[in-house]
């Protein structure tokens, strides 16, 4: 389901991404604006900002469009890159990665690059980060 506008063309890599992590469990991937997002963030973790990704246990992921072309542009990265990391970040939470603990984040991380390289992408996180400029909270 497509219902953000900042990255067109997004569908498919991002379903192909959650099966890569998921094979065969079904799954939906909703992609969303920020102020979707930050509904569903402060109805379901109390905090109403807009957030990456969020992982439902139903089988539903979804991610920010709009956070992730502002997060890709201040990074350097196509905005697609990071819309799958944060893809591929959520299914690997219904897989049952846990990244609270370094450890746990660590091996989170090798996860999410192993699934990126499969799909074709270059080392996302190796980017380096731009300075952000600060606006006004995203509503």
């Amino acid at each position: 389901m497509d219902r953000q506008r900042a990255i067109r063309g997004a569908v498919a890599p991002c379903r192909r991404a959650a099966e890569l992590v998921l094979l065969k469990r079904d799954v939906v991937v909703a992609l969303v604006d920020d102020r979707t997002i930050a509904k569903l963030h402060g109805r379901y973790l109390g905090d109403p900002t807009p957030t990456d990704v969020l992982s439902f246990p139903h089988g539903e992921i979804v991610v920010s469009g709009d956070t992730a072309r502002r997060e890709a542009l201040a990074r350097g990265i196509a905005p697609l890159h990071e819309l799958l990391l944060y893809v591929v970040h959520g299914a690997l939470h219904l897989a049952g990665h846990r990244d609270k603990k370094a450890r746990d984040r660590a091996l989170m991380r090798r996860a999410e690059r192993r699934v990126l390289a499969a799909l074709g992408l270059g080392d996302v996180f190796g980017a380096p980060e731009r300075k952000r400029r600060t606006r006004g909270p995203v509503s």
